[in-house]
């Protein structure tokens, strides 16, 4: 294997891994400007609502309709709110998560391919004889591939983990969204 084959080897590499990196921060970024822009929405939306209720209640002047009017629509109508932000969060998180696996599964794939590459290219023109040598130097790198396909599989249960623990948040939430007696209803089907 020569020098300058190997050194644009390691060239190629870097930069796919630089490009992969800047792939992951854009990733990043851009779901944090939608939760920015989530958040700022939600925070317009709560304080025009909280606003609307507030004008209601100057209008009440019986203690009783003003409980009434709180408890029934004022938490309500936030509760609702709060669901639909954590639904919003929710589906950000995930489809960022998505993207991420997309980027991390090709990472792990052209490493893999370029460590069979390297492998292969300084194996091919061994001496005769050296069988051993080479055997030797082989066995380390198809170790190496195990662990490829280890990581390839951790990493594709963190990811799956996430995305089951994002899906319960998601299940516990519409569940939160039920009244008493819609969910009393639903277990008696």
């Amino acid at each position: 294997m020569s020098k300058n084959s190997f050194n644009a080897s390691v060239a190629a590499q870097q930069s796919r891994v630089l490009e992969a990196s800047k792939a992951m921060g854009a990733v990043a970024a851009s779901k944090a400007e939608e939760i920015v822009k989530i958040n700022q929405q939600a925070a317009q939306k709560m304080a025009a609502l909280f606003q609307e209720k507030v004008a209601e209640l100057f209008k009440t002047s019986d203690p009783k309709s003003a409980f009434d009017l709180v408890h029934a629509q004022v938490l309500q109508d936030a509760a609702k709110e709060v669901m639909q932000y954590q639904s919003s969060i929710l589906s950000a998180l995930g489809s960022g998560n998505q993207e991420l696996v997309k980027i991390a599964q090709s990472m792990a794939g052209q490493s893999k391919e370029d460590l069979i590459h390297f492998v292969n290219e300084a194996t091919n023109n061994t001496p005769i004889g050296a069988d051993t040598f080479t055997s030797a130097f082989k066995d380390p790198f198809n170790m190496a591939l195990q662990n490829f396909e280890l990581m390839r599989a951790a990493m594709a249960d963190s990811f799956g983990a996430f995305e089951k623990n994002v899906q319960n948040v998601t299940n516990l939430s519409k569940g939160q969204d039920q009244g008493p007696a819609k969910k009393k209803a639903a277990k008696e089907d």
